[in-house]
């Protein structure tokens, strides 16, 4: 069986460790941000890494710079092949996440399948921006 890993890189600038369940978000804000987020990984899965670092939260690209992004990227999904399907699995509001900024969140969870990888996990967490935009600040797949 072959194990797919992230890049300690990818890891650790996912700021996805953990999370507090303190829920903050205003009605509604969980379907915009899972929007986002989608939309977000709409450019992950056409390739366009560039595309996805600019695309992501300012602290995001304060974490990893856009090369460092595009290489940890390539490394990790190139070889999982096209994707094949991916279905929300949950959504949570949080203020709070370890070793992150406070601020306004959504934690998603996808269950997702690609070519070479048939059940795949991805964590995908928008984060609400000072201009009312929900933009990636974490990315995360197992």
């Amino acid at each position: 069986m072959k194990k797919t890993f992230m890049p300690s890189l990818l890891a650790g600038c996912s700021m996805l460790l953990m999370t507090s369940a303190t829920l903050t978000a205003a009605d509604g804000s969980e379907e915009v941000a899972q929007k986002a987020a989608e939309a977000w990984l709409l450019l992950t899965d056409q390739g366009k890494f560039e595309e996805s670092w600019k695309a992501a939260a300012e602290v995001f690209q304060k974490s990893v710079t856009k090369e460092q992004w595009e290489k940890a990227l390539a490394m990790a999904r190139e070889p999982l092949g096209d994707l094949i399907s991916r279905e929300l699995k949950s959504a949570e509001a949080t203020d709070t996440l370890l070793g992150a900024p406070e601020g306004d969140y959504v934690v998603l969870q996808f269950t997702t399948s690609f070519a070479n990888k048939k059940e795949a996990v991805e964590t995908v967490t928008p984060m609400l921006g000072e201009d009312g935009k929900w933009r990636v600040s974490g990315y995360f797949i197992k």
